[in-house]
């Protein structure tokens, strides 16, 4: 069985020996020490709450391409969709924290799965209900960062309309037409047409 490596970090010494002694005697983790800390496939992140600096660890770690997993004694709601928003993969409450629920977290990390228990699962949906109704839905968009119209446009392009006849159907100017396709291509960083609707179907919006 390939052990999965890990780093850690923590806000204090004691807390940052504390979980890497629990986690060098599993056999499925290997610890890395902070200087090989690029090579890890997840880092497990300790804190008492998720502080702005705690933020930029995460954000730096992510942005190198590690899973990461968030180990906090308390968490609210805005705290966190700013995780979420950092890229965590799996979130532990401290006081849940045995060497075993890391272990599975980490391991649901490392394969590329969430993991965050289920009261503040039901917390994270109520932000994102809240936030589709509140300021998505009143400027006509969506999660998947297109707007009503544009959908519209797409579904035509994807049924074989030309632009002239997409214009007519959905009473714009042409002109209007090859706007649309032209934000939704280089706002998504999509190559041209094919490339948008492609990227319409794999989200299920067309």
């Amino acid at each position: 069985m390939e052990r999965m490596a890990v780093c850690v970090h923590a806000d204090d010494p004691i807390s940052q020996a504390g979980v890497a002694s629990q986690l060098r005697q599993r056999p499925e983790v290997r610890v890395l020490e902070a200087a090989e800390a690029e090579h890890a496939v997840v880092a497990l992140v300790v804190s008492e709450r998720v502080s702005d600096r705690i933020l930029q660890l995460l954000r730096a770690r992510q942005r190198c391409g590690t899973r990461l997993v968030l180990v906090v004694s308390e968490v609210d709601d805005n705290e966190l969709v700013s995780a979420v928003e950092a890229g965590i993969a799996g979130l532990v409450r401290r006081r849940d924290a045995t060497p075993e629920r890391l272990v599975t977290v980490i391991r649901a990390a490392a394969s590329g799965e969430g993991a965050v228990p289920a009261d503040l699962l039901g917390r994270l949906l109520d932000q994102v209900g809240r936030l589709q109704r509140q300021v998505l839905w009143p400027n006509g968009m969506t999660f998947a960062g297109l707007a009503e119209r544009e959908i519209e446009v797409l579904r035509l392009v994807a049924d074989g309309f030309d632009t002239a006849e997409i214009a007519a159907k959905l009473s714009y100017s042409q002109r209007t037409v090859k706007n649309v396709l032209h934000d939704i291509t280089s706002r998504l960083h999509l190559r041209n047409r094919s490339h948008a609707v492609a990227y319409a179907l794999r989200h299920g919006l067309i």
